[in-house]
């Protein structure tokens, strides 16, 4: 190993008093309010042009982290008391135009039985469907609604039918074939629309471990990482953390001219193409629980938390800000431009050797106003406000499958990250690097900072919805260090050390 590069790496382990926990985590339980709150904790928000549908784009939104698949009995539903929501920004001022609103329902259909899910056992034949013949060991189900707000109209997208989400993977013996539980969920609404509900398997990845052990990454994989590694898409180096785990997933397809703000299709250099995106959820101003009633919701709902880009409130915000920017609209997010202009993690950086773009960061303007690279077309008067929305070019076309790159936009897959977001792309290397100041300059400021994970361990889907089935309750394992899930090392055994 070059001196100097190892001179890097020692000093990445050197800052420990320095970074809080919950840097590079993606929106994992990243801050205090929704580590009380899980299921209205956004863990991602993805958005980008559909693989197989140029004229689609898909979002996905997925809450509740880490979610354990032998967790029973009750598993882990949907919140029937949280509102969740997908927003579009068009006209470039920062502000929601049109919302996409999902609300679930859940059925307790057999009250006497001590689980949630049985099959093959007790006169109960396998769950083989989500309803009727096959469905009987569904003793919780749950149902959802598509709504859309637009122009102060609310249309219903879920025209009549009946949408069920999937549930947690229980076992073999429940459910023997749960890749068919897993594609009766997805559903045509119609009209160039495509919905799926369901827990799914957690398509982040990150050495969570080491990262919250104050950027303790494994030597000689992460911290910095060697051209071999970080040329490397297909194999991981260091232990994924959240291998194993599920995650609570709605993704929905709908066509680009939904949302633009003419409802036309625009060339990637019209700034018509370009929207912002974030996801949210909401509570009841009061809630009350009650024993044995049900809860009894009040009020109007209230912003529990939101996502636009992956790295904003991980990297950006400062932690004793972290609920206010959570609770609050992305309009208003110049009360934090400070964090943005001279982010602390940048100086830091700059500190123990890794060369970093001088403050103020105007490099970092792309992630919250409207300019280019990502809106070519952009002029002065239309960046609109400071405010984290994931910005997408809706006018570039989806990279093939097979061609995509996890660094995205910064290696030249300008369908990539941070023009949008794949669940391929890199969240956690690709953050870090522009946090550094690769966008200024990716010659100058272009440090390799990587954590070793360059993919999810269960793969990724190729096509709506884009996640794959939800790890099995009774047969899933995770991966630590010193066991096998690392692919790139001898014999696949993750690091240790």
């Amino acid at each position: 190993m070059h001196p100097n590069r190892r001179r890097l790496i020692f000093a990445l382990l050197a800052i420990c008093t320095l970074l809080p926990g919950s840097l590079f985590a993606s929106s994992h339980r990243e801050a205090p309010i929704t580590a009380l709150d899980r299921t209205a904790d956004i863990t991602d928000w993805y958005a980008f042009v559909s693989y197989d549908h140029p004229d689609r784009v898909t979002m996905m939104l997925n809450v509740d982290p880490f979610l354990e698949p032998s967790n029973g009995p009750n598993y882990f539903p949907f919140d029937p008391n949280v509102l969740y929501e997908m927003k579009v920004d068009n006209n470039h001022d920062g502000e929601e135009d049109i919302t996409f609103q999902f609300r679930f329902n859940t059925q307790i259909r057999q009250p006497g039985l001590f689980t949630g899910f049985v099959g093959n056992l007790a006169g109960f034949p396998a769950i083989t469907a989500l309803d009727g013949p096959g469905s009987q060991g569904l003793s919780l189900r749950q149902t959802y609604t598509v709504t859309m707000v637009k122009n102060g109209k609310t249309t219903n997208l879920t025209e009549g039918k009946t949408l069920f989400a999937v549930p947690s993977n229980v076992g073999p013996q429940t459910m023997p074939d749960y890749q068919s539980l897993f594609n009766q969920g997805i559903y045509d609404l119609g009209n160039g629309v495509r919905v799926f509900a369901g827990t799914v398997d957690d398509p982040f990845f990150i050495d969570l471990g080491a990262a919250f052990d104050s950027l303790h990454f494994r030597m000689g994989v992460g911290g910095v990482l060697s051209p071999q590694v970080d040329a490397d898409d297909a194999n991981n180096y260091a232990p994924d953390a959240v291998a194993g785990f599920n995650v609570n997933s709605i993704v929905l397809e709908v066509p680009i001219t939904w949302i633009t703000v003419d409802g036309k299709l625009h060339a990637e250099g019209e700034k018509q193409a370009v929207i912002g995106t974030y996801g949210a959820t909401s509570r009841p101003q009061i809630t009350v629980r009650r024993s044995l009633d049900r809860t009894l919701s009040a009020g109007p709902f209230r912003q529990v938390q939101r996502e636009g880009n992956p790295l904003i409130n991980e990297l950006i915000i400062g932690t004793g800000s972290k609920d206010r920017f959570s609770m609050d609209d992305p309009k208003n997010d110049a009360q934090f431009a400070n964090f943005f202009l001279n982010p602390v993690l940048a100086t830091v950086f700059g500190t123990i050797g890794i060369p970093v773009a001088p403050a103020p960061r105007t490099d970092l303007l792309p992630l919250v106003v409207y300019t280019a690279p990502i809106c070519p077309g952009c002029g002065p008067n239309d960046a609109g406000p400071i405010a984290d929305l994931l910005r997408l070019n809706t006018g570039i076309p989806a990279t093939p499958v097979g061609k995509q790159k996890r660094l995205g936009f910064l290696v030249g897959d300008v369908a990539g990250f941070p023009n949008g977001r794949r669940p391929v792309d890199d969240a956690v290397d690709i953050a870090s690097r522009a946090v550094a100041g690769i966008l200024a300059d990716p010659k100058k400021f272009g440090t390799p900072i990587g954590d070793g994970v360059n993919t999810n361990t269960e793969g990724f889907g190729t096509t709506f919805p884009y996640v794959v089935p939800a790890n099995s309750g009774r047969d899933s394992h995770h991966v630590g260090p010193g066991q096998v899930g690392c692919s790139g090392q001898p014999g696949g055994i993750c690091p240790v050390q």
